[in-house]
């Protein structure tokens, strides 16, 4: 396993567990308890091989799709949001089928460009992207499905596809998605709503009282070693979840802050290491090629959100209801994010195995998982 990569999922978790403590005191013990099987998910997925997902991509992508199809018809929105389907409830379980659909994503387009090669499988591919993102779109859930959609574009990239062929490939989806731009946007006046509301936040409500004004605010107050989790302060809507790292910034201060960004920047090294050893492997294997898109796809699923939640946070974009991967409270999220961890882990391990002897790279710090 990398042992980089543990030092950032402990890192993320443990200011996770600041920040829900300074936000909701009340649900640490639960917070807590899901990031230890979280983080024991994590273990047990790191040693499996890039071939066992390859081979269980299609059957576990379709099974999201059915999760999501469900979801449709028989899921639940958060209070107040009538007409928003999201979560599935099964007895006590209670999950976000969407966050498991970009992981089925990230395996299913692995698995498809590894076996078959990049050239002439653009419309297959595509269809992949547009038939999971839609799904979502239709919750509706815009910020989560924008996201995935970014995440197959990455993959095509991460594969090998041309970026001529890509940037074609998008610019003709957005031709076509226009008559259907309008109607979707009637149907959901709270995404104009949110939109326009973040342009005009400044004049629509008093300075500081807003939602990410007040988040601001106790990002400010943190200073530069923070106020400590039971510090005084005002809570406010989102933040133990979408707006977590304000919590985390009042609690740690910039200290923690920086910490937060370090951690992600560990994820992004170690998912760059996996491609840049994969290079040195001769021949190319499609297991090798495979484990350099799972590693750079369950990178961007974590990275990629991170970045949209932290713009939130910074008032750069609209509220868009996406969590702080392994931060914020909630176990969907951290569970996928997780998971996605582990993918990486196998990834590193089976291209680090199939090195050539001598070629391991002496910068990449890790440590053996058998």
């Amino acid at each position: 396993m990398s042992l980089q990569l543990v030092m950032a999922q402990v890192i993320l978790l443990t200011l996770g567990l600041i920040g829900v403590a300074t936000a909701t005191p009340g649900n640490i013990l639960d917070h807590g308890s899901k990031a230890l099987i979280a983080l024991a998910a994590t273990f047990l997925v790191a040693r499996l091989p890039p071939r066992f997902f390859l081979k269980l991509a299609p059957y576990f992508w379709g099974f999201t799709l059915v999760l999501l199809v469900l979801t449709l018809f028989l899921g639940q929105g958060a209070e107040g949001s009538e007409g928003v389907k999201r979560w599935l409830e099964i007895g006590p379980i209670r999950f976000q089928p969407s966050e498991l659909a970009k992981l089925g994503l990230v395996l299913q387009l692995a698995s498809f460009f590894s076996r078959r090669g990049v050239q002439n499988k653009l419309i297959s591919a595509t269809g992949m992207i547009v038939l999971t993102t839609g799904l979502i779109l239709l919750e509706p859930d815009l910020g989560t499905s924008v996201l995935t959609f970014g995440l197959g574009i990455i993959l095509m990239y991460a594969a090998g596809v041309r970026i001529t062929n890509i940037s074609g490939f998008v610019l003709a989806l957005g031709l076509l998605s226009l008559p259907f731009a309008n109607k979707y946007l009637e149907t959901h006046p709270y995404i104009l709503e949110r939109f326009f509301g973040h342009v005009n936040r400044e004049a629509s409500a008093e300075v500081g009282l807003d939602q990410i004004g007040k988040a601001h605010r106790d990002l400010s107050f943190g200073g530069l070693w923070g106020q400590g989790p039971d510090g005084p302060r005002y809570p406010y809507f989102a933040d133990n979840t979408d707006l977590i790292v304000a919590s985390v910034g009042f609690s740690t201060g910039l200290l923690g802050v920086a910490m937060l960004f370090f951690a992600y920047w560990l994820v992004v090294s170690t998912a760059l290491q996996v491609s840049q050893l994969a290079t040195r492997v001769r021949p190319m294997t499609p297991e090798i090629h495979g484990a350099t898109i799972l590693a750079t796809g369950a990178m961007f699923m974590i990275v990629g959100q991170a970045f949209v939640n932290l713009a939130v946070a910074a008032g750069l974009f609209p509220v868009t209801g996406v969590p702080l991967p392994l931060v914020s409270y909630g176990f969907s999220s951290m569970l996928t994010m997780s998971l996605a961890l582990g993918v990486i882990h196998g990834s590193m391990r089976e291209v680090r195995r199939q090195l050539p002897a001598g070629e391991d790279s002496p910068d990449v710090v890790a440590v053996a998982a058998d």
